[in-house]
Formats: C-alpha cells, structure tokens, sequence
C-alpha cells in the first residue's frame, strides 16, 4: 500500500506527518509525505518557530510526484490539519489528480477544527471550506464527536444521534466516517468510545479514559484507520485494531511522564496489536 500523506510536520514531537508516518511504516506501508509546514514544534507550547509553507510550494512538490509517475501507484491520499483556505485547494486538486490517475484510489480526510473543551481553533473560513469543498470529494472522514457536529450542523450527544449525524456526514460525500472521542452521558464512567460507520453497518468500541492529553493521538488514529480499513476493508477490524493499538501508544505515553508521544518506543502496539477491544455492532 503507498499513501500520500498530506500534512504538518514538527522537528520535535509528534503531530500530523510526524505523528502518522512512522506508524504507518511500522504496519508494512509506504508513505509519501509532504508537508504543509515544518515547525519547530506543535503549536501546543504556545511558541514555535519555522515556516508555514506556501501552498504554491506543496503543489508543486506534489507536481514533482506526479511526474515521477508516482500516481497511478497511489492508493489512499491522506491529510489533517488545515492551516489556511489555500491548502485545501490544492489538496482538492491532488486527490482529483490522484483519483484521474487510480480510480480506485481513496482520499480520507481528517477534519481538524477543534474539540469540546477548547472550541474551534482554526480559522473561520476553514470550517466552510471542509464542508463545501473538501468533504464532499472524500471516501472516509475521521472527525471528532465535536467536529461532526461542527461539519454536520447538529448536536451528537447520545448513540441515536451520534448516529444521525454520521447519516448527515455520509450524505455529503464520504461513504465510511469514523467518529473520535465520542462521549455519551449514559456511558459507564472513565471510559471513552469510538464509532464507525460504513455501507455494511456501524459499530462502537469502548475503552478506558487515560488523564492524558496527548497532541498527535487523533492523527496516530486517522492514520492507522485508514491504513488498516483499506487493507482489511473490514470496518470493526480496522477499528478494533486501530482501538488496540493507539490505547497502548496512549497508556504507554501516560506512564512515561513524558508530555509528547512515545511513538517510537510503542512500535509493536502498532505491528502486533493486541485486539484487547472489541466492536459492538449498533445496526
């Protein structure tokens, strides 16, 4: 499998490409990355240093792949976090490219706009951008409870409405939606849940809340769904394993002390999940 991955990168830690690139290697696939910028460190500490990068730049690194003949080999193109209106314009433009060249090629969008604690931290353009643009041209989207309901324009709360929404997301365009930090009032307590919904059905796994909060951990998630679902084309497995394998990189990084992601040090959570959850199916 060869992924374009289109996304941020940090020199120190582990967000966007720099969070989902080594974890994707780990499992067998080939990652093309390409950046959208390359900063010192994720925006998190409040200071950080380096460029945002042009979005004419990272078309025409794109444009540089493409003549390498590289596209029709492409069989997901992946991005994240949006900095600005002119960035998604060109990653609209390279899935279209891509999809021109390999039909079967998938595109999976990780909406990133915020989430229930902090609100909406992206600019005010890129909410609209995602639903009217980026959205609609692609196969999975692996938004959080919060930005579903963001992109949706409705309030997920409970499993039935949850529910609701994923049909109201699936209706712009993308047939399989995995929603992220999904927290529902009639759940058992400290546990967390994620739910996925495709064409065969949705289902819903559960698994302990850490107190832990770990910059990287939705794009580790959107990454290896994605990976995992594609090659399985099986959406609880994929879950399931995806569940495994970012809750041990989680309690690993929880009981490090450490502020950043143990990316490296939980590689095997990755290539030998240990399938420790299991999926309910809801329909």
């Amino acid at each position: 499998m060869k992924i374009l991955s289109i996304q941020s990168a940090v020199a120190y830690g582990h967000v966007g490409n720099s969070a989902a690139v080594f974890p994707l290697q780990r499992i067998g696939v080939e990652v093309l990355p390409v950046y959208t910028v390359n900063f010192s460190n994720h925006t998190g500490y409040g200071a950080w240093r380096g460029p945002m990068i042009d979005p004419a730049d990272v078309r025409e690194v794109l444009t540089g792949i493409e003549e390498r003949g590289v596209f029709p080999e492409i069989d997901v193109i992946l991005s994240g976090y949006q900095g600005g209106e002119g960035i998604g314009e060109v990653i609209v433009d390279a899935v279209a490219r891509v999809k021109a060249a390999n039909p079967a090629a998938k595109y999976a969008c990780d909406p990133v706009m915020g989430n229930a604690k902090s609100g909406c931290f992206v600019a005010p353009a890129i909410p609209v951008l995602l639903r009217e643009r980026v959205v609609p041209v692609a196969d999975i989207i692996t938004p959080n409870q919060f930005e579903l309901g963001f992109l949706t324009g409705t309030e997920p709360d409970t499993i039935a409405s949850t529910l609701d929404s994923v049909d109201a997301a699936r209706a712009m365009g993308p047939r399989t939606v995995l929603v992220t930090s999904v927290e529902r009032p009639d759940r058992e307590p400290d546990t967390i849940e994620m739910l996925v919904a495709d064409d065969s059905g949705a289902w819903i796994v559960q698994t302990p809340r850490l107190p832990i909060k770990a910059n990287g951990s939705g794009d580790v998630t959107a990454a290896l769904f994605t990976a995992q679902y594609v090659a399985t084309k099986d959406a609880q497995v994929a879950l399931e394993r995806t569940a495994s394998s970012v809750f041990d990189l989680l309690e690993y990084t929880h009981n490090s002390g450490e502020r950043e992601l143990q990316l490296v040090e939980s590689q095997e959570a990755y290539a030998h999940p240990r399938m420790q959850f299991t999926a309910r199916q809801l329909r």
